[in-house]
């Protein structure tokens, strides 16, 4: 994943470089529009395409679980005008497709992080827990009797909470649903026990009373989810797992313009009005060099490749 460097480029090829961007710069959402994904990439979006006085134009290109539009962004010329604006879910499915039609590690370069947010554990009000703590010591008493919901085979929050069992030495049941809101349904009506949502997704039904948050999936307190700890702190030693939200080009993509894009993007995320957008959409900025991003983006699919293995999960 590292940005390849423009090396023995000629004249030519340097002030194009040194001009970037000459026309507007296409930035590919692979879902559809309306949520997360393309509310952040159009908010960033447009404040890229003021700062570089040249368009961001979000063109949404949904299927396949997102991998038609990385397709089409992975297949583009390597100079800094296709982007591809993906969420930790690229990472997740690069575990589990064995068909993808690009290289999820090599087929791009990183170029900017733009939020990470927690994921929140939750419990039906009918279960006798109050605490993580509780939670797992009802869970090892009762190896595999609890069952927890998930969005979905191989979707994240299976991967979370698949994750969040193992560390902590106990045994649930996977509940797949064919989305979350039937997930949550179901845990309001105590057909399933457990749950790890996004805070969107959940914390509206969390402050309506009609589930219990018992934690969030981060490393530390997140301000999606005042007053909730970490799942590491209470029981689940190590244990952290989350959202994120990123921007990528195509491998190749001159450093000189992934460096400018970076630089410009990570500018956009100190705005206030950004952090309030993502604050109401479950997720804080998290600024990064290419590379660091690079690090994350390489380790958490090897770390859900390793996940899927050990827990057979495997693509429907």
């Amino acid at each position: 994943m590292a940005v390849a460097l423009a090396c023995c480029a000629g004249p030519a090829q340097v002030l194009a470089q040194e001009a970037f961007p000459s026309r507007p710069i296409t930035l590919i959402v692979p879902n559809p529009p309306g949520g997360s994904n393309d509310v952040f990439a159009r908010a960033i979006g447009k404040r890229l395409g003021d700062a570089l006085g040249q368009p961001v134009v979000v063109d949404n290109k949904a299927g396949a679980g997102g991998s038609v539009g990385a397709g089409l962004a992975a297949r583009a010329q390597p100079d800094g005008y296709t982007l591809l604006f993906v969420s930790s879910t690229y990472t997740t499915n690069a575990a589990i497709q064995t068909s993808l039609p690009f290289d999820a590690v090599h087929a791009f370069a990183p170029v900017a992080m733009v939020a990470k947010g927690p994921m929140i554990l939750t419990v039906n009000n009918e279960l006798p827990v109050k605490t993580p703590q509780d939670l797992l010591a009802l869970a090892k008493n009762q190896p595999g009797k609890l069952n927890y919901a998930s969005s979905g085979v191989g979707s994240i929050n299976h991967f979370a909470t698949h994750q969040y069992a193992q560390v902590a030495g106990v045994q649930m049941t996977h509940v797949p649903y064919k989305g979350m809101a039937p997930a949550i349904n179901d845990l309001i009506g105590g057909h399933i026990q457990v749950l790890i949502a996004s805070g969107p997704s959940i914390l509206p039904t969390v402050k309506a009373g009609k589930v219990r948050a018992l934690g969030v999936t981060s490393a530390t307190p997140s301000a999606v989810a005042p007053g909730l700890a970490p799942l590491a702190a209470n029981g689940a030693p190590g244990y952290e797992s989350g959202l994120w939200w990123g921007i990528l080009a195509p491998a190749g993509t001159p450093a000189s313009v992934v460096a400018r894009l970076n630089t410009e993007i990570n500018r956009i995320l100190g705005l206030d009005e950004i952090k309030d957008l993502l604050l109401r959409e479950g997720a804080e900025p998290d600024p990064k060099t290419p590379d660091a991003f690079g690090a994350q983006l390489r380790g958490d699919i090897e770390q859900w490749r390793r996940v899927a293995r050990q827990a057979n999960i495997k693509a429907e």
